[in-house]
């Protein structure tokens, strides 16, 4: 027997390839990204299902995806290849959920294991017993491949009737997109009635463009224009560069019009007869697995800087919106620091409460008051950044992800987080306050509240604040006011740092959950570039 003569060099490095197709990620919703993550999963369906396989095993059995629209007869049309009914057909749409391969006795141990379609459960199954009764509990019954065996079929190939391309059951089209994308011979059935309609030239242009081994078939054709449709049909397929593909015709028969399932073997000799002869020629079986698998391989040329493309696309995107946190963040940030060395925080009641401490207000509450009115300064710049963000997002094409709304973003859930920080700075100041106090080598220590009271005044208050200064050296000393000062200075620019960075990183987490990043479109380029040489 001929086969494919591969080398285990280009065998690693288009499985290093299939890594990294793999590992691309498209996220953001971009222009480009559904048509980049579709091309992703079939260009992977492909790899997995149909290339590595077919050049590790070039030995195993042909398999010819019989694919095309609802009611096209593709049932019909296997049951009758086979000479006996395998896979059911009738006039209930979708008729085919679940789908069928048929090969002979001997070929069965290729199918029974995982070597094509993987993701797909094998169930081997009696015509009498319905697929669904077979399945472990919790299988889904779109995701089984059904196994059946026929010494009506020659050894070395196998036939798989395909779910609906265009079914409205959504995983339907998915799967019957997936086993296409498994096959050495693509078998296209189309009918007298609607071989126009844009699905199956969708197939069929898909088809082209890969240089896959293609078959069409016409159904159901009635004989009084028999002539006319196949011209018709010939004239169609030449204009778009299939006029080579071969063409198989089976007339309108009882059997087809009322989904039987059968039909005269006559009908379907001279497809069977193809198929037996590209299944035991050596030559026409070599040019079927070459033409489908260089046509996939030479496809890769573009496919793949298209995904190297919207690879860097995506980065581009998630750098742009990642700039823009970065700089509403910078921004506010350093107007916090200009706001507190200015001392904006003692105004208001924080102001009002300085004025009459230690005569009209207690230590604790000229803390509560500086303590609150921080947090609101905190808060106000919080919020100022979230909104330039979403200004700046709302002008980029990815910024309307829902799956970038930033967890735990309310004013209140915000308002909450910097009272928590807030809060813990004063009982941290208060301990410094307390331990510089029990220090002081006199009989009657200072109250330690009153020092923490003075020392954030200090730092809060700017040049209004000066005589909070005075007064903590009074009660500590120059050099002990200066060290809590310095103590208690430091300790507010951490937690201030703090917040705003937790803030920020809030805000950037959905983005960078998204795990966007620049490698992808070298390694993809790289990938390529390594299977060209190797090639």
């Amino acid at each position: 027997m001929v086969t494919l003569d591969v080398r285990p060099q280009l065998l690693d490095t288009l499985s290093a390839l299939r890594d990294r197709v793999a590992a691309a990620r498209f996220p953001l919703p971009l222009a480009g990204a559904p048509r980049a993550r579709a091309n992703r999963d079939e260009l992977l369906a492909q790899l997995d299902d149909y290339l590595l396989p077919r050049l590790r095993e070039p030995e195993a059995p042909l398999l010819a995806v019989v694919g095309g629209s609802t009611g096209a007869g593709k049932s019909t049309l296997v049951n009758s290849l086979v000479g006996r009914r395998v896979s059911e057909a009738g006039v209930l749409r979708p008729t085919t959920r679940t789908p069928v391969l048929v090969c002979h006795p001997e070929d069965q141990h290729w199918f029974s294991r995982m070597r094509v379609l993987p993701d797909l459960a094998r169930v081997w199954e009696p015509r009498q017993e319905a697929a669904e009764d077979l399945l472990l509990p919790g299988e889904d019954p779109a995701r089984v491949l059904r196994v059946e065996t026929t010494d009506t079929l020659p050894p070395g190939i196998a036939l798989l009737d395909a779910p609906d391309i265009d079914s409205l059951v959504a995983d339907n089209r998915v799967l019957a997109a997936e086993l296409m994308c498994a096959a050495d011979i693509w078998i296209m059935v189309t009918t007298a009635a609607r071989y126009a309609d844009a699905v199956p030239w969708h197939l069929l242009r898909t088809a082209k463009e890969y240089d896959a081994t293609l078959v069409t078939v016409l159904d159901r054709v009635p004989h009084q224009v028999v002539s006319e449709v196949s011209r018709q049909y010939g004239a169609l397929l030449a204009k778009a560069g299939l006029g080579d593909v071969p063409r198989f015709t089976v007339p309108e028969l009882p059997e087809s019009a009322w989904g039987a399932g059968l039909l005269p073997a006559t009908a379907v000799a001279q497809l069977k007869s193809w198929l037996v002869h590209h299944a035991q020629d050596p030559a026409a079986r070599e040019h079927v697995m070459s033409r489908t698998a260089r046509g996939l391989l030479n496809s890769l040329k573009s496919r793949m800087p298209e995904l190297a493309a919207e690879a860097a696309a995506q980065y581009a995107a998630a750098l742009r919106l990642t700039s823009a946190v970065e700089a509403a963040y910078d921004s506010e940030h350093a107007r916090v620091r200009a706001r507190l060395q200015s001392g904006a925080v003692l105004a208001g009641d924080a102001l009002k409460r300085w004025r009459a401490f230690p005569l009209d207000c207690a230590a604790g509450e000229l803390l509560d008051a500086l303590v609150e009115s921080l947090a609101a300064l905190l808060l106000c710049s919080v919020t100022a950044a979230d909104e330039r963000v979403d200004e700046a997002w709302r002008r980029e094409p990815a910024g309307d992800d829902p799956a970038l709304a930033a967890g735990d973003s309310t004013v209140e859930s915000t308002e909450h987080r910097i009272g928590i920080a807030v809060r813990r700075w004063r009982r941290e100041l208060e301990e410094y306050a307390e331990e510089e106090s029990r220090d002081l080598e006199r009989s009657a220590a200072p109250d330690p509240e009153a020092v923490a009271a003075l020392v954030a005044t200090a730092l809060l208050g700017g040049r209004r604040a000066r005589t909070a200064g005075e007064g903590l050296a009074e009660r500590l000393g120059a050099h002990g006011a200066l060290r809590l000062r310095d103590r208690a200075g430091r300790l507010l620019n951490e937690r201030v740092d703090r917040v705003m960075q937790r803030e920020r990183e809030r805000r950037l987490a959905p983005l960078d959950a998204l795990d966007v990043h620049p490698e992808p479109q070298a390694e993809l380029i790289a990938a390529l570039s390594a299977l060209l040489k190797e090639r």
